[in-house]
């Protein structure tokens, strides 16, 4: 780019037509975006289109019914979501140097991580009123999506992606548990071989999730073939399955409070088990954290774990 087409660029773009590209790419299309941003459509439309004209290429393609970039409009995006991020980190180094915390606190979490991460969040707000907390629950997959485009400032995950570069916090254990009805036939039973629970119907997550990973792994490092029963997309599918009856399955203990208190479900005793694993805040190596973002992964590490045992 000249530089005069630069300076031009830089005359006629504003950081809300940058904003408004971003959530339609975000949310796939123009009605969606506008929703989120509390904005009419044609008034989402009409500014991509004036982004446009300034960029001087299409920034979005109809393939059939879906809204797809051009190169063009890949470039802008990254573009856009690195001086939005910019933007937003000079808010929080400018805070820092008049010590206030506050600003927005984005953090994406899968989906098992939904049962303690509000009550973390919900603390910290409480010590830090004007901080915004911005908490978005998904599965796996986009979770890693959203790592990979820079939408956070941290996730929470149960696996740490090894095909990205990141940095990962571990703050809290996740013991994965064997659980089953009250009244199944090994309740009682002591010291279960891994084996013997492939006489039982398995129910699992959909292949993808952290904890679906971890048991195929598990069973693979044994020799072993599980063939799940049925594949439910939520916990608490499965949590209603295993209390009906339907099989047993396999879950992250911070998941079952409730139902072991009410005695709707009880854990196994399986060899192995429980499945010691960890819960980690994650953020891509190269991103720098806002003052928010640092306090809160220092909160969550020195005290997450024990807020949550108490």
């Amino acid at each position: 780019m000249t530089r005069f087409s630069a300076d031009a660029l830089a005359r006629t773009t504003t950081l809300r037509q940058l904003q408004i590209l971003v959530a339609v790419a975000r949310h796939g299309g123009y009605t969606r975006a506008a929703e989120a941003l509390h904005l009419t459509q044609p008034t989402v439309s009409m500014q991509v289109k004036k982004l446009s004209n300034h960029i001087g290429l299409p920034l979005f393609e109809q393939r059939g019914k879906k809204l797809q970039l051009t190169m063009a409009g890949r470039k802008t995006l990254e573009a856009s979501r690195d001086i939005l991020s910019r933007l937003e980190l000079l808010g929080g180094e400018i805070s820092s140097l008049t010590g206030e915390m506050k600003g927005e606190l984005h953090i994406a979490v899968v989906t098992t991580a939904k049962y303690f991460m509000p009550h973390l969040l919900g603390i910290f707000v409480q010590r830090y009123p004007e901080v915004q907390p911005r908490l978005f629950v998904t599965n796996r997959e986009k979770v890693l999506q959203r790592l990979s485009d820079g939408e956070d400032d941290l996730l929470i995950m149960g696996k740490v992606p090894e095909e990205l570069a990141v940095e990962a916090t571990p703050f809290l254990d996740n013991d994965l548990v064997v659980i089953a009805p009250p009244g199944h036939r090994l309740a009682k039973k002591r010291a279960i071989p891994l084996k013997q629970l492939l006489q039982e119907r398995f129910l699992l997550r959909e292949p993808g999730s952290g904890t679906r990973l971890a048991m195929d792994k598990l069973f693979t490092d044994k020799n072993l073939v599980l063939e799940p029963y049925m594949e439910l997309g939520s916990i608490e599918a499965i949590k209603q399955a295993v209390m009906a009856g339907l099989g047993i399955s396999v879950m992250s203990e911070h998941n079952l409070r409730l139902e072991l208190d009410s005695g709707k479900i009880c854990v196994l005793d399986v060899k192995g088990f429980p499945l010691r694993r960890h819960w980690f805040a994650v953020h891509a190596s190269d991103h720098k954290l806002s003052l928010v973002a640092r306090t809160f992964l220092d909160f969550i590490r020195d005290e997450g774990s024990l807020i949550l045992h108490e």
